[in-house]
């Protein structure tokens, strides 16, 4: 895509902000060398739905956490809508209504809709002998779309804060942990990932063989998704 020179008003678009999440002094702290790509691979005798229920509710409750940390720099003044670099989020409600709101609203709205999905019982079944329901697999996927969101928030807008209380390490964990899950069962479709795949590449090609799978095309994408501000 052509980027223009200049506004019709004569002066020159502002600089794309740095991702200072990119800098090789932060991509490189982990909480832990060990292999992911093992990690989230289904073990044998272990059902599908099983593996990927217990899954989804640890990464809730670990992102919710993570999200938590840096939850009162995230405001209603400071995050006026919920975006990542370009793109701005819409929330859906139950019947389908688009609602523009700030992003810690955003947040409060996945979390909320999480926690009572993964404590529903005929939902996410805990009992023996309880079956999980034939919508189960779309659920997850919904559920990690949003999980997802929420951390490609907290890296394009809450970065800075996230370094000064040092736990940039434990987020960078728990991203490349979340993305190879999400990759291996195909739980979120490579687009909706799209805008962060310059950190995927990052910090997933070590973990993965495959890390470039849905990024090659995506970075083209994703640099022309600069020009302008997207909504979803």
């Amino acid at each position: 895509c052509r980027k223009s020179k200049g506004k019709p008003n004569g002066k020159k678009p502002a600089p794309e902000e740095k991702k200072l999440y990119l800098e090789p002094e932060y991509t490189k702290s982990r909480i832990t060398d060990f292999e992911f790509k093992e990690l989230v691979m289904l073990p044998r005798e272990i059902d599908l739905n099983e593996w990927l229920a217990s899954n989804t509710t640890t990464f809730f409750h670990h992102i919710n956490l993570q999200y938590s940390t840096i939850s009162e720099f995230c405001t209603g003044e400071s995050c006026q809508t919920m975006a990542v670099c370009n793109t701005q989020y819409y929330w859906y409600d139950e019947r389908g209504k688009k609602i523009k709101c700030t992003a810690p609203q955003y947040v409060d709205f996945v979390m909320s809709s999480v926690q009572k999905l993964v404590t529903d019982e005929d939902v996410f079944p805990t009992k023996y002998g309880k079956e999980f329901p034939n919508s189960f697999e779309s659920l997850v996927k919904k559920i990690c779309k949003y999980l997802f969101h929420v951390l490609a928030h907290i890296y394009s807008s809450h970065f800075k804060e996230t370094l000064a209380l040092e736990l940039h390490g434990h987020l960078n964990t728990l991203y490349t942990h979340f993305i190879l899950f999400i990759r291996e069962f195909n739980l979120v479709d490579p687009k909706e990932t799209t805008i962060m795949d310059d950190l995927t590449e990052v910090l997933c090609s070590s973990s993965s063989g495959s890390s470039s799978n849905g990024s090659g095309n995506g970075s083209s994408n994703s640099a022309g998704a600069q020009n302008h501000v997207k909504e979803r």
